[in-house]
């Protein structure tokens, strides 16, 4: 670009430099050939009126001499053009010179110019006469002179001018490149300096030397420059925000661009569809979901232009509910304008609801099933059946074991909420498994031995330390072994074993029981889930006792996995982190 605008700058100045060399020495030539011509006009008037001051026959007599005097050619013409003398040979019969225009002019004004081509001479001639009245009474004298000084005069000076014109353009040369130089270099460097600033690089302040116009348009850039990039830092600051507030939310959020296509999505959304739907960039939402319920959605946002909300359901294999409101992005012309729909994955929301139903509809179930046979005892005792005493005793009791799993009933719930709400309170200590399983033995004796069950035990007396809260870890064994015991038959047997695997402290408690079949096994633990609802509730069973040990377990980082085939009773195993000193 530095060449290029150098050599615009310096041909606009050499054509500068041609064009008036060319004009003056036009100009000086003509001026100088008119001005010769004007001398020898009136040098030639001269001598015409030098002679006609003469007498007629001595002018005859004298005409060479005049003519070698003057430097000129002299001819005698009388008042009817016919030339009656002539310094130089006149042919016979030459033509009369009455219309000669030379002759013509000095008729009316009484001297008289022209020039033209010679046919003897081949060059241009000067012809100037006057008429004569002493001389020749009536006639003309006429001089000529070649005009061929005239041509080499001017030839001369147009040599000299040139040479002039030479010199001085080399010197303009010079001073137009010096010029057209200092002219293109602060231009070429401001052509720089916005070059990086294009491609997004720190150019710095622009500083050129000297002063003038290039100097205060330099403090001019380096004020846009600071100004652009103040408003840069701006501008990325409000952008860093507005994207970490919108990759941060927790909200699915989906912009369209003019011609509804996806233009962007944020973290949250693509967590959230995953990769079922590959890329969906630069897609139309059908294209993208092929979701009906989300394009008709979506279509009456468009019809109505009013931001709307709507439920919809995602996916098919492991589908999702979504909560989507769809809005329009203020502040944007209507060919850029651009759409916002953001989701809400409620699936967990909705399925908590209804296992908030199930949880009511239960609690409601179990606790209704007791409060009935006790409020029917009470009311067949209120009607006589208190005069029997052997008929009251038994219903009493049958009232008192109501009551009782009621208040267990209760009391589970409460373990659960308080586990669920963080409410209840764990004290943690390093400790031995053998000694929270033994106490639950020792508890559990008596009932095995009403049942004729009998207990076996393998505890290693150097079995690892865990970190566990004693009181919730006997509350999972006595938990474990009334399920073991309840469900064994009478003569049963229960097989207790703890060992050290891979880093975890293993506790299996088997029983001699019916077992349990193979696609019920995954839904122990949840609340209120009998495999066999009648035997249980004959039992005493409140059907919250493995979603206790669930919760705690997972509250003391254990796990717990039940194996167990119809026929061959069941093992539940207990897995409890070893504890490891950290300070050592």
């Amino acid at each position: 670009m530095k060449s290029r605008l150098f050599l615009q700058i310096f041909g606009t100045y050499l054509f500068l430099i041609l064009l008036t060399t060319l004009v003056v020495g036009l100009f000086v030539g003509q001026h100088m050939r008119g001005v010769l011509e004007d001398r020898i006009e009136e040098d030639l008037l001269t001598y015409a009126r030098l002679i006609e001051t003469g007498s007629s026959g001595g002018l005859k007599a004298n005409l060479k001499t005049l003519a070698e005097i003057s430097g000129s050619r002299i001819t005698i013409i009388d008042a009817k053009g016919t030339v009656i003398a002539d310094s130089e040979i006149v042919p016979p019969g030459t033509e009369s010179h009455l219309n000669r225009p030379e002759i013509q002019e000095a008729r009316v004004k009484g001297s008289g110019r022209s020039i033209r081509l010679s046919r003897t001479q081949n060059i241009d001639v000067m012809y100037a006469a006057i008429q004569s009245k002493t001389a020749i009474p009536g006639g003309y004298i006429r001089l000529s002179r070649p005009l061929n000084v005239i041509g080499e005069s001017v030839r001369d000076l147009n040599q000299s001018l040139l040479v002039s014109i030479l010199i001085l353009g080399i010197v303009s040369i010079l001073i137009a490149v010096i010029f057209a130089y200092r002219l293109a270099m602060p231009i070429k460097e401001m052509e720089l300096f916005t070059e990086k600033l294009r491609e997004g690089q720190a150019p710095g302040s622009l500083f050129i030397k000297g002063g003038g116009e290039t100097q205060k348009l330099a403090r001019n850039i380096n004020y846009l420059v600071e100004e652009l990039e103040s408003r840069i830092r701006a501008a990325n600051e409000e952008k860093g925000k507005v994207y970490a507030a919108f990759a941060s939310m927790v909200e699915g959020v989906l912009v369209l661009d003019s011609r509804n296509h996806i233009e962007t999505c944020n973290r949250a959304f693509s967590k959230m569809i995953g990769t079922r739907f590959g890329d969906i960039k630069n897609k139309t939402l059908m294209e993208a979901f092929r979701n009906i319920e989300l394009q008709n959605a979506f279509d009456r946002f468009e019809s109505t232009g009013e931001p709307l909300s709507r439920e919809i359901h995602a996916g098919s294999t492991d589908p999702k509910i979504l909560h989507v409101s769809i809005s329009s992005i203020e502040g944007l012309p209507h060919e850029d304008r651009k759409t916002m729909l953001v989701f809400h994955d409620i699936t967990m929301l909705k399925k908590l609801e209804r296992m908030r139903a199930d949880f009511v509809a239960s609690v409601t179930h179990e606790i209704k099933t007791p409060l009935t046979a006790i409020l029917g005892f009470i009311e067949t005792l209120q009607e006589g059946a208190i005069e029997d005493r052997e008929t009251a005793r038994k219903f009493l009791e049958v009232i008192g074991r109501q009551a009782k799993r009621l208040n267990r009933l209760i009391d589970d719930l409460l373990v659960i909420s308080n586990i669920e709400l963080g409410e209840m309170k764990f004290y943690f200590e390093v400790l031995s498994l053998g000694e929270p399983l033994n106490t639950a033995l020792s508890i559990m004796e008596i009932k095995a031995r009403e049942k004729e069950i009998d207990i076996s035990k393998d505890l290693p007396e150097n079995l690892p330390l865990i970190r566990g809260d004693r009181d919730r870890l006997l509350q999972i064994f006595l938990n474990i072994l009334d399920n073991a015991v309840k469900f064994n038959p009478r003569g049963g047997r229960i097989d207790i074993k703890a060992a050290e695997r891979g880093g975890e402290v293993e506790v299996r408690i088997s029983d001699s029981g019916p077992g349990i079949p193979q696609s019920e096994i995954p839904r122990l633990g949840e609340r209120f889930y009998r495999v066999d609802k009648t035997r249980s509730r004959e039992l005493g069973g409140t059907g919250l006792g493995l979603s206790i040990v669930k919760h705690l377990l997972i509250a003391q980082e254990g796990r717990m996995e039940i194996e167990s085939r119809l026929g061959h009773g069941t093992t539940v195993i207990l897995y409890f982190p070893m504890y490891k000193d950290i300070s050592v």
